[in-house]
């Protein structure tokens, strides 16, 4: 075994080299060389120290360690390599947990699938997902590569920094790196909202009256923003100065167009914006992408429209109500006559009484007809069928009139 002062210096150099602390790693080397004598010697109370002077391990049961053998060695050699990368990777992590919402630069090192694999400092691999990428942009291997540190955790020994260039926090830091008075806080960033790859709104706001936060953004002859442009690869950036009055505010997010009347509906938190006709594609922009991301810059509802098409909705709501009233009128009116029809038909209707006695009476008559009239219809019955019976028996003699018949009626 390498002398005591060795040992120091070995444990010195790697920690310097490895950037942990120098305390954290000599206990791990303790913990290991303990649990190593203890699976040998079958105890459990096995303690081993390092003296931070000498360099010499002392331990509580009279073992010599130049004489424990090479398995012993590897043992422990195994463990103090388990307990550095456990301690790298705190430090790693610590590090960079640190870092979340900042930017960090990097190279492609290499692709997964639709992946993008980035070399940090430190031989620490960033992991730049597809849903974090720009559909835009275009990466290639060995170039390098600013992004927002979006999420870190602990994966085993290893530590997944995951990056991301989509991110709206993305121009936050981009403009706290490029203007100096939003880094010391003179100049905030009220808000932000952003379409990656094509188009960004950022309201501002000055806590300083001396100091014109657009124009501190914006720079000398452009130079802070063109930066910004340059590294989101030509992304459209609006400055917006912010106002807390919210037609102010709504008029300015809808910038570079210039808006007419603005009428508000805070029960809808909705607005409706009126503009020229030479107005309305700037103000609405590309596939919506201005009025829409004013809306969520605002927190606002907006409706874009011309003068004559608010008059044409207009009329087109006065004629529905029209209709409507016309229709209701109607189908009261129908109402009306149905109700009057009912009314005339009542009276019918209303002596079921006196219905049923004349009923019942008239049912009598025909009764007492029949009762009546019995007799002679049986009579008449016999004479009908008197004559059958004389052709189904000639020569018989007719009890009705007492004549003799011949088979003939």
């Amino acid at each position: 075994m390498a002398n005591h002062a060795e040992i120091l210096r070995y444990i010195d150099s790697i920690a310097r080299d490895k950037e942990i602390d120098k305390e954290a790693l000599i206990a791990g080397i303790e913990q290991a060389m303990s649990h190593a004598l203890a699976k040998k010697y079958g105890v459990e109370d096995v303690e081993i120290m390092l003296d931070r002077e000498t360099g010499e391990f002392v331990c509580n049961y009279e073992v010599s360690m130049e004489e424990q053998g090479r398995i012993f060695a590897m043992s422990v050699k195994q463990a103090i390599i388990s307990v550095v990368r456990t301690a790298e990777r705190d430090v790693i992590y610590d590090e960079y947990e640190q870092k979340l919402g900042e930017i960090v630069n990097g190279h492609i090192q290499r692709f997964e699938g639709d992946t993008v694999i980035v070399n940090l400092a430190r031989n620490l691999e960033g992991i730049l997902p597809r849903s974090e990428k720009v559909r835009s942009e275009t990466y290639n291997v060995g170039e390098r590569i600013r992004a927002l540190v979006y999420e870190v955790k602990k994966v085993g020994p290893r530590v997944k920094v995951i990056l991301s260039r989509t991110h709206r926090d993305l121009v936050r830091a981009l403009f706290e790196l490029e203007v100096p008075e939003i880094a010391d806080g003179t100049i905030m960033i009220r808000r932000i909202e952003r379409e990656p790859g094509y188009r960004t709104k950022l309201a501002v706001d000055s806590s300083d009256d001396k100091v014109d936060c657009v124009g501190a953004c914006v720079g000398v002859r452009g130079n802070r923003i063109k930066s910004i442009i340059d590294e989101l690869n030509g992304e459209r950036i609006d400055i917006i100065r912010w106002n807390n009055e919210p037609m102010t505010l709504i008029a300015n997010a809808l910038k570079p167009a210039e808006v007419g009347d603005i009428t508000l509906d805070p029960a809808a938190k909705k607005a409706l914006v009126i503009v020229s006709e030479d107005q309305q594609s700037l103000a609405i922009g590309r596939k919506g992408q201005n009025v829409r991301l004013a809306s969520k810059l605002t927190g606002w509802d907006i409706d874009i429209m011309t003068r004559a098409e608010l008059e044409q909705s207009v009329e087109e709501d006065e004629a529905a109500i029209d209709g409507g009233a016309a229709t209701a009128a109607g189908d009261a009116a129908a109402g009306e006559a149905d109700a009057a029809t009912a009314t005339d038909e009542a009276p019918a209707g209303d002596a079921p009484e006196g219905e049923a006695a004349g009923g019942e009476s008239a049912g009598d008559e025909p009764a007492n007809d029949e009762q009546a009239n019995g007799e002679p219809a049986k009579q008449q019955a016999d004479a009908t069928a008197a004559p059958a019976d004389a052709t189904t028996e000639p020569g018989a003699t007719d009890e009705t009139d007492g004549r003799t018949t011949d088979g003939q009626t």
